[in-house]
């Protein structure tokens, strides 16, 4: 069965998502071996073949969470061919995505997914330059960083379009060998621990928001 979670509207999106994972044991009926969470820089074709297909390697169900692999088109485009195999399988597939386009949601339809969007109302939406929260960031500025990061949060940005453009603005600094005010070494291990700050947070069942402020006030 595949459950989609879209929508701008973050933070209702999160309680539902979260509620959901916690429930899921018993809603499959039969107890999970192990939840699985996967991101665009751990996404591994042949991994995620192997929970839609036939042979399963485990003995009782698993669920995939997939978050926010719909945003870049080399995951995407791999993901929605095999929609279909993932909704006959009998193990779970979950997505968390941001706001995503119409044909996106048509082909989850198809696939006779479960649908849930969370969209804001539009006379509450408010735009945000994550990138505030990215250069404050590289320029090593905590007090700034930590600012941009809380007004971000209380305008609906979620957790991972900032994680994203923050993992950005660091391989940035890396690829242009800017280590003016960190060093390579501190730079490649920010980008290690962004990559599994969120999945891991929620796995273990802590509060993610809270887990990505401390990463944040943490590193300087």
């Amino acid at each position: 069965m595949i459950y989609l979670f879209s929508g701008d509207d973050a933070k209702n999106k999160i309680i539902n998502y979260e509620k959901f994972i916690k429930a899921l044991p018993a809603q499959a009926g039969i107890p999970l071996t192990q939840i699985f969470a996967v991101n665009r820089n751990d996404f591994n074709q042949m991994q995620i073949e192997s929970f839609y297909s036939g042979s399963s390697l485990f003995s009782n169900l698993s669920a995939v969470i997939f978050q926010n692999v719909l945003e870049y088109e080399e995951t995407r485009d791999f993901v929605l061919e095999k929609l279909k195999l993932m909704g006959d399988s009998a193990n779970s597939f979950v997505f968390l995505e941001g706001k995503l386009s119409k044909p996106i949601l048509d082909t989850f339809k198809k696939a006779r997914a479960e649908i849930n969007v969370f969209e804001l109302p539009k006379e509450k939406k408010e735009k945000f330059d994550n990138f505030l929260v990215a250069n404050a960031f590289a320029n090593k500025d905590k007090l700034n960083t930590w600012i941009y990061f809380r007004q971000a949060i209380d305008v609906g940005v979620s957790l991972e379009e900032v994680s994203g453009v923050l993992f950005w603005k660091i391989k940035d600094l890396i690829l242009k060998k800017n280590f003016s005010k960190f060093k390579e070494e501190q730079l490649k291990n920010f980008i290690m621990k962004l990559s599994y700050l969120l999945p891991e947070a929620r796995k273990e069942g802590r509060d993610a928001e809270s887990a990505f402020e401390q990463f944040l006030l943490e590193v300087f």
